[in-house]
């Protein structure tokens, strides 16, 4: 195996950031060399800012989405409509989501999906939590928004089943969004469709 041209710590930054999601060998070099001709505050403020983001964001404990405080600002904003939940599987589904600009109501992160391959099931999520809500709430309707995946699917199917029998509504995002597609990477229009031809499960 040939040995690296790089200084060992410049090779060890290269293999950190090519680790990151997107990230490849060249992007990875680019991104060192610009960290190593950039001035020391520029690497201390990006290293201070990631380890704050370790530190200081947690869980909102009411909907599972990031937050600073014990509560996320979604929760605490008293304009949203409390008669909407929208399920996603991660907090990165609601960003997507809100970029849409579509929906307005409260949200619910399951912390991932039903994946019985990975024996990932629905004590491993926070669906109790999610039927405790229902149940408890004034929900009218709960918006499935799950990744239109084999896991996204089978995890919609269950909740489907589970929240019925609570009185509410059950519907799915219409399929604007391509099976294999997840959330995440849908674009502003296709969500936003998915989103309003959504169907009752």
């Amino acid at each position: 195996m040939a040995s690296s041209p790089f200084a060992a710590p410049f090779q060890r930054l290269i293999d950190e950031l090519s680790r990151l999601p997107g990230v490849g060998p060249k992007s990875a070099q680019r991104i060192a060399y610009y960290l190593l001709d950039a001035p020391a505050e520029t690497s201390e403020k990006l290293a201070t800012a990631i380890s704050g983001a370790k530190e200081e964001t947690g869980s909102c404990s009411i909907c599972f989405y990031m937050a600073d405080q014990d509560t996320c600002d979604i929760c605490r904003d008293t304009r949203r409509d409390d008669s909407l939940l929208c399920v996603v599987e991660e907090p990165r589904d609601v960003v997507a989501m809100e970029r849409t600009q579509s929906f307005h109501g409260r949200y619910h992160v399951l912390g991932g999906a039903i994946t019985p391959a990975a024996n990932i099931g629905p004590d491993d999520l926070n669906v109790k939590e999610l039927k405790e809500r229902v149940r408890n709430g004034v929900f009218k309707e709960v918006v499935v928004a799950t990744n239109a995946t084999f896991e996204g699917e089978t995890t919609a199917l269950y909740l489907a089943d589970a929240l019925h029998p609570l009185g509410v509504s059950v519907t799915r995002l219409a399929y604007g969004i391509p099976v294999g597609l997840e959330i995440e990477y849908a674009d502003e229009v296709t969500l936003g469709r998915a989103l309003e031809g959504r169907k009752e499960l």
